[in-house]
């Protein structure tokens, strides 16, 4: 009796655990890189299973896929990408994969900036595909993301959206705050060096010149006379602060903060989010983190500025210059 009492106590739990494990399925969502990852995590929250495949501080430009990110992508309901060229790597792991998952592009409905190429004589172009460097198109990815979420699990809309909405409305208070920081500085001094062009959508948005060595792909490699010429843009021009990035290679910007004199303002995040013990471990912090060190520098060299005309009444200019730049 007691035997045929714990079958039945052991049926029915049986019974009531595959009742409900439909119901409390996840979606199961890839994502390409961090940025997008924590767009996705925001929008979906605990409704979907989510696997990002360049993690934190990964450089997605020249990520090698492994065998894993397939077997991720062939049991995936929902694929997310960022599009613009970004991911060189992602059809030919779609198709190796077999995937059946349907793949939303986040930055549908951007308009993207088109920038000279690494070989301007033969009038290339390449598309800049930092979308997300302005808090206005990372409104546009997370629409884009609640709309596809939707559309494979449309049972969990209501959740999707109350999200999404939520989500937007810290968007849009951060992108108000970047532009009063930024305003309240002189518009001369709002000039720095990153490592690579990754800054083209924040520099329209917010009216910042962002000045590179290396292009939007972090393949490409600066020439010594394009090094040469950026150095004498910083002496001539009287440039803020450079700044090394978290998923490239510090020597060059360091180079170039030793032979112009102008320090570096720390480290900016670009295309990869920090790890989660560090200051940009989201996309929201790493939104704040770049704006706090960009105006931070830019502050700070406004004052010299104003210190140097100051100056100029009594000591050579030059002097005054090569002292405070």
């Amino acid at each position: 009796m007691m035997i045929r009492a714990f079958s039945s106590t052991i049926f029915a739990i049986a019974l009531m655990v595959g009742a409900v494990s439909p119901a409390e399925a996840k979606t199961k969502v890839v994502a390409t890189f961090s940025i997008l990852g924590d767009m996705v995590r925001n929008v979906g929250g605990d409704k979907i299973e989510l696997t990002t495949l360049v993690g934190p501080n990964g450089d997605a430009h020249v990520y090698t896929p492994q065998p894993k990110d397939a077997v991720a992508l062939a049991k995936a309901d929902l694929v997310f990408v960022n599009g613009l060229g970004f991911e060189g790597w992602i059809d030919r792991l779609i198709e190796a994969s077999g995937t059946s998952a349907p793949v939303a592009v986040a930055t549908e409905g951007i308009e993207p900036h088109a920038i000279k190429g690494e070989t301007p004589a033969q009038g290339a172009t390449n598309t800049d595909p930092h979308a997300w460097q302005t808090l206005q198109n990372g409104i546009v990815y997370v629409r884009n993301i609640a709309k596809a979420l939707v559309t494979a699990d449309p049972q969990n809309t209501g959740q999707y959206r109350a999200n999404a909405d939520a989500y937007i409305a810290k968007l849009e208070a951060l992108d108000a705050r970047a532009k009063r920081l930024i305003a309240a500085l002189p518009e001369v001094r709002r000039k720095v060096v990153t490592a690579h062009d990754a800054f083209g959508y924040f520099e329209r948005a917010y009216g910042i010149e962002f000045l590179a060595p290396i292009g939007v792909s972090t393949e490409g490699e600066a020439s010594a006379a394009d090094v040469a010429q950026l150095i004498t843009q910083i002496r001539s021009e009287g440039i803020s602060a450079v700044f090394v990035e978290n998923i490239t290679d510090p020597s060059l910007v360091q180079q170039i903060s030793r032979e112009t004199g102008v320090a570096i303002g720390g480290r900016i995040f670009s295309d990869a989010l920090s790890g989660p013990d560090e200051p940009a471990s989201t996309y929201l912090k790493m939104f704040e983190h770049n704006i706090s060190l960009l105006t931070a520098a830019m502050r700070v060299f406004a004052d010299r500025g104003h210190a140097w005309i100051k100056l100029t009444i009594v000591v050579d200019r030059t002097m005054v210059r090569r002292d405070n730049v």
